[in-house]
């Protein structure tokens, strides 16, 4: 048989491997769009929670800044006359100073330099000034191993100023799951 003849079966013998071939190149470029769209949003989400959690630290520590600088305030701002500037009689005045006693947290001791110490520490490790948005890896383990040091430094000033964690107190004793789901 002369060589240049080819065989008329050729083309579905060789069928398998160019329909797996074809598949494989559609399969590549469609899984590196979906790769693409997946990661970004498994990114952001990811990110979010990060960033929920250095929010939720920072606000703590502004919360116990300014207990600590309320309670190194003078009191005598807290006293009320008999008559006052704004034309409220004595009796409002007292309702108003009430009702703003009642709203407000109580102040946190000043004489425990310690505590001063952690909530300045706490402060400085979550100020969002600070914190960096880069997507590089040396970023992100200096924001990860700062948020785990503020989450530390966290449950030590809950410790020392007796407040109960709001895991804890969220799912303690006498409440159910139905209670505590969003």
């Amino acid at each position: 048989m002369p060589s240049s003849v080819s065989d008329p079966f050729e083309d579905i013998f060789n069928l398998e491997d160019r329909f797996y071939n074809e598949g494989y190149e559609q399969g590549s470029r469609d899984g590196i769009l979906a790769g693409r769209i997946e990661g970004r949003s498994v990114g952001i989400s990811k990110g979010f929670d990060k960033f929920l959690e250095g929010g939720r630290v920072y606000g703590k520590s502004l919360v116990w800044a300014n207990r600590i600088h309320l309670s190194s305030s003078s009191p005598s701002r807290l006293s009320t006359s008999a008559t006052t500037t704004d034309g409220l009689s004595s009796q409002q005045s007292r309702v108003a100073e009430e009702s703003s006693r009642k709203c407000s947290l109580p102040p946190l001791p000043t004489n425990n330099a310690r505590l001063q110490k952690n909530i300045v520490a706490l402060h400085a490790l979550v100020e969002p000034d600070t914190l960096s948005t880069e997507n590089s890896d040396e970023a992100v383990n200096d924001f990860d191993d700062r948020i785990k040091k503020a989450q530390g430094r966290v449950k030590v000033i809950e410790r020392v100023v007796g407040e109960q964690p709001l895991e804890a107190a969220t799912t303690g004793p006498g409440t159910t799951e139905a209670n505590t789901r969003i």
